[in-house]
């Protein structure tokens, strides 16, 4: 009656111990890291790993060790984040520009665990300490940027119709026509109607005189807002790669607002600086002497410049810029429709788009580049041995391809290589630039000792609030309240498992959940053993009771968890950051409660008195 199949314990015996291996490496801890990476054609060859260990030796950390990782970066573990910081400094001081040293947080657990893939939980900022800003997005800004776009098509749309106009002019996210009468401002509104689908244009008059005002359309002013949020996003993302930040969270919070928090990075002079960073795109011809023969030492001509592809190789181009990225509204990847092959689509507005024009008509057949540059922080040694932050300006050719027709307002850039690298070059284009300026509105430090204090309360608080169901659950059900507290252990290690195989972010308000996991875990066992007591005092046999028990509280247990489920499930999908954290734990909990209060239980009752044969009495208070 109360025998599980030889099957059903060997598979919550697999699962235990799978368990128990996913959540050991939380024991060990992390040690401060430093992680070197090679940035393009750079590589990290043992040059790069003798210069590492001269480092070390020059700062005294003697005790530190250097491992290279499947992926090729060095990672330098040590002995703590005083050491770190100098030697990072003089790392990046050392290695370069081509290469990346970013701080980091290694898993200290023995290469075995590390080997089966098992690390663990990464700490959020509250924990580990950081900084936290909200950021605000100037959408007026976005808007009046939007609408600007549309003066110059304006006025080349009103010449070409043969319409006079005194006055045009954009302010508020608004464009202002005045004309010398009224038929032309009707043409003017019948024209700019039929063209531009994606502003609404009215009469009005303008400084006494008959005129028209143009302003986006609502749903088109949404795209815009929509679009600098995200691009502004994307752009804060390339920016925090710069930071090495392990596990950052970049999110949009409302319609304006973006959160960005670093945990481990505590100079928010440096954060500021390179989230405020801006970068920029240009277009220009490649110069007719370029060729194979270009070099480094290559002369180069009074009209041209000299910069380098990605590939390292470099590419002499003329000094004239066509077009630069302030004149890119949008850019999106695709396939050519006549070869199948990888391309992105840009679209220019209308002065970027005239200027654009006039120069590949007249040097169709000829080669394009798109030069992408940006501010970088560098660091270098100085004189008395330390180190010094600088920025440096850098120039790279992203793409060159031959231009097959005029270009205009919207064109293609193919002789990509994949679909990926269109991908990528459309996000380039895309996020070479923040959409609309932005405000640090918040600003937070949480320093590394507030984070420690957060660990240890959020940690005594699980303890407590195990160590108290443990006693509880012990005084009023004797026996089966000691099976219910092992289920109760072994749902925390299950918890932690999964979290550490999801490589989760573990936040105060996970902790939260996870404390309320510890009292909700129980409730399940409650009510399976006040079923067999309820039974025993009926007069069924003890063997009787056990059974009716387990199956006449599943589905009351089953019901209660599920609600409480379906309302996680909400918190997660509406819920931000900590909320969202919360959430997470909340549901993984609810899931390994199931598991533990009724599968592991009820094996244990059964080894422990569904054995045997004459059962009097059980020990359940």
């Amino acid at each position: 009656m109360n025998r599980y199949p030889l099957w059903k314990y060997l598979l919550i015996l697999a699962i235990l111990v799978v368990a128990g291996l996913y959540a050991l490496p939380n024991l060990y801890g992390q040690d401060p890291a430093i992680q070197i990476n090679a940035e393009d054609t750079a590589d990290v060859d043992e040059g790069v790993r003798e210069t590492v260990l001269a480092t070390l030796d020059d700062e005294g950390a003697t005790e530190a060790t250097v491992q290279r990782q499947e992926s090729g970066a060095l990672l330098v573990r040590l002995a703590d984040t005083g050491v770190q910081g100098r030697v990072a400094d003089r790392l990046r001081a050392r290695l370069g520009p081509d290469f990346t040293v970013a701080l980091n947080l290694a898993p200290a657990a023995p290469q075995w665990l590390r080997d089966l893939g098992a690390y663990p939980m990464f700490l959020g900022l509250d924990l580990r300490g950081g900084v936290h800003f909200l950021m605000d997005v100037d959408m007026e800004a976005a808007l009046q940027a939007a609408v600007e776009r549309y003066e110059s098509d304006f006025r080349s749309g009103l010449r070409e119709q043969r319409l006079r106009y005194t006055v045009l002019r954009s302010e508020e996210g608004t464009i202002q026509v005045a004309f010398t009468d009224a038929g032309a401002r009707e043409e003017a509104v019948d024209y700019l109607d039929a063209e531009f689908d994606d502003l609404d244009v009215e009469a009005a008059d303008i400084e006494g005189r008959p005129g028209l005002e143009a302003r986006l359309t609502e749903d088109r002013a949404r795209e815009v807002r929509d679009f600098a949020l995200q691009q502004n996003i994307t752009t804060l993302r390339s920016r925090v790669n710069e930071l090495g930040v392990a596990e950052p969270i970049i999110q949009r919070q409302g319609d304006r607002r973006v959160v960005v928090q670093l945990p481990g990075v505590q100079d928010t002079a440096r954060a500021k600086d390179i989230l405020g960073a801006t970068a920029t795109l240009e277009f220009r011809l490649v110069h007719e002497d370029n060729g194979p023969s270009v070099s480094e030492d290559s002369r180069v001509p009074p009209d041209a410049r000299l910069l380098r592809e990605r590939s390292g190789e470099p590419i002499l181009l003329e000094r004239r810029v066509i077009v630069t990225g302030d004149a890119i509204t949008d850019a999106s990847s695709g396939l050519d429709q006549q070869s199948g092959s990888p391309a992105v689509y840009i679209s220019l507005d209308g002065q970027g788009a005239a200027m654009m024009s006039r120069i590949t008509r007249d040097n169709i057949g000829e080669l394009m580049a798109v030069v992408f540059i940006e501010n970088e922080t560098r660091f270098r040694e100085t004189p008395d041995g330390g180190t010094e932050e600088y920025t440096e300006k850098v120039e790279e050719v992203i793409n060159v391809a031959r231009i097959r027709d005029e270009l205009a307002h919207r064109f293609q850039i193919t002789g990509l290589d994949s679909s990926e690298e269109a991908r990528n070059l459309a996000l380039l284009l895309r996020a070479g630039a923040l959409a609309a300026p932005m405000d640090i509105v918040e600003e937070r430090t949480v320093g590394p000792s507030l984070g420690a204090e957060n660990i240890d309360r959020g940690f005594a608080s699980v303890i407590v609030g195990f160590v108290l169901v443990l006693a509880f659950m012990i005084f009023w059900y004797r026996g089966f309240g000691l099976v219910a507290d092992a289920a109760l252990a072994a749902n925390l290690v299950v918890i932690v498992a999964v979290l550490s195989m999801m490589q989760a972010t573990l936040t105060m308000p996970g902790i939260a959940g996870i404390v309320l996991t510890v009292g909700m875990a129980v409730d399940a066992n409650v009510l399976i053993f006040e079923r067999i007591r309820e039974e025993i005092r009926n007069g069924n046999t003890p063997q009787a009771s056990i059974a009716a028990g387990y199956d006449k509280a599943l589905s009351t247990i089953a019901d209660a968890n599920v609600t409480t489920l379906i309302a996680a499930l909400v918190l997660f999908g509406f819920g931000t950051g900590p909320v969202k954290g919360f959430a997470v734990t909340l549901s993984i909990g609810i899931v390994t409660s199931m598991f533990t209060a009724i599968m592991l239980t009820r094996a244990i009752v059964n080894l422990t008195w569904g054995r045997k044969k004459r059962l009097d009495r059980v020990s359940i208070g």
